[in-house]
């Protein structure tokens, strides 16, 4: 198991691949990545590495993060992450890891933050198929119909969909192939579609349900 990267995602071009066939692909920007901090197996319980990109002013930190990277004596950043890793790929703190940490053709998994989309009605959220245009139904055809139930239990259970906040949800996106890498810019262009809006941090990693 090896450490992922921190990127952010740019937005969907196509690229042509070599047998001439156009392949949508979101391009997502690879800040070099610095190892800020190690969790190990006899201090943490597990191990993991931190990773840190983008530089910030230690005015806008906490006094705690301020603390925390005057006692390494690093640069702030400004996002930070933690990756799992197996003993044999822990990193040293310090050092720096950037798009060509993957390679062309392998397969990753994106996690990232849906674009948020308010309050939303049952057909938006949940693709219900709504009420009949005619027959009686007027001004309710977009509503989701009946929620509840006879007299027992009389209630309305848990998780019962309905309209209701959507959007701005932690997803992964599993098993996307990566179609070219830019190591000079620091791009990877994965194919397929990201979660995220466009300039959204998303974390990219090997894919862990694919065979090694």
């Amino acid at each position: 198991m090896r450490s992922g990267l921190i990127g952010r995602k740019l937005g969907m071009t196509q690229l042509f691949n070599e047998q001439g066939a156009q392949v949508a692909v979101t391009v997502v920007q690879v800040k070099p990545c610095m190892v800020v901090s190690q969790k190990t197996v006899e201090k943490d319980g597990y191990n993991a590495v931190q990773l840190g990109t983008d530089t910030i002013s230690a005015s806008k930190l906490s006094k705690p993060m301020r603390a925390f990277f005057e006692k390494k004596q690093m640069e702030p950043s400004k996002y930070l992450r933690e990756f799992r890793v197996s003993t044999e790929n822990m990193l040293e703190v310090g050092s720096k890891i950037s798009a060509d940490h993957f390679a062309k053709g392998q397969y990753v998994d994106v996690c990232g933050i849906t674009v948020g989309k308010g309050f939303a009605g049952g057909m938006k959220r949940h693709g219900f198929g709504g009420l009949p245009a005619s027959h009686g139904v007027s001004v309710t055809h977009r509503s989701h119909g009946s929620t509840g139930n006879r007299q027992d239990p009389g209630k309305v259970f848990k998780n019962k969909k309905m309209a209701g906040h959507m959007g701005v949800d932690r997803v992964t996106t599993l098993n996307l192939v990566v179609e070219d890498i830019d190591a000079d810019q620091g791009f990877l262009y994965i194919r397929g579609s990201v979660p995220g809006p466009k300039n959204g941090i998303v974390y990219v990693r090997d894919a862990i349900k694919v065979a090694r």
